[in-house]
């Protein structure tokens, strides 16, 4: 009987960004940053699997909000604030070399909110696959922040 090469198609997950905070990284990753940032990689799997453009698009979204949640949590300092604030608008005071990523996403907190509201009108097919590839781009860049090693 001849060899019949073994065929394993890749339906894995396109997300090739870094492992963040792994055990040979450059930086120091607090460990509640490192939890953000694997749950921030596995929503933007989830997003990528996602058959449902408004799925994608939350998802996608949110995977960059907890991206933000550990640049946030890797380096900024506690204060007390009366009036609460948006996590894009620490981010930009935090890390200011992601402040155009903060206003980006921000701006987009409005169309994913109504999405998650049943106002599926406003994302099409090519909003999420967007928000997935800048998402994934802002993943890489908040874990180089969160460990410090931004260049």
């Amino acid at each position: 009987m001849p060899a019949v090469a073994s065929y394993t198609p890749s339906i894995g997950p396109r997300y090739d960004g870094p492992r963040h905070c792994d055990s040979e990284s450059n930086g120091q990753c607090p460990p509640n940053a490192r939890v953000l940032l694997e749950q921030a990689r596995q929503t933007l799997i989830d997003a990528e699997y996602a058959t449902h453009p408004v799925e994608r698009y939350v998802q996608a979204h949110l995977a960059a909000l907890r991206g933000a949640a550990a640049v946030l949590a890797a380096r900024a300092r506690p204060r007390r604030r009366a009036v609460p604030t948006s996590a894009w608008t620490l981010l930009s005071t935090v890390a200011p070399e992601l402040s155009e990523w903060a206003a980006f996403f921000a701006s987009a907190s409005a169309t994913r909110a109504a999405a998650e509201a049943g106002v599926h009108r406003l994302v099409t097919h090519r909003d999420a696959d967007d928000m997935v590839r800048q998402s994934g781009q802002f993943l890489t860049l908040a874990w180089r922040s969160a460990t410090r090693t931004l260049r």
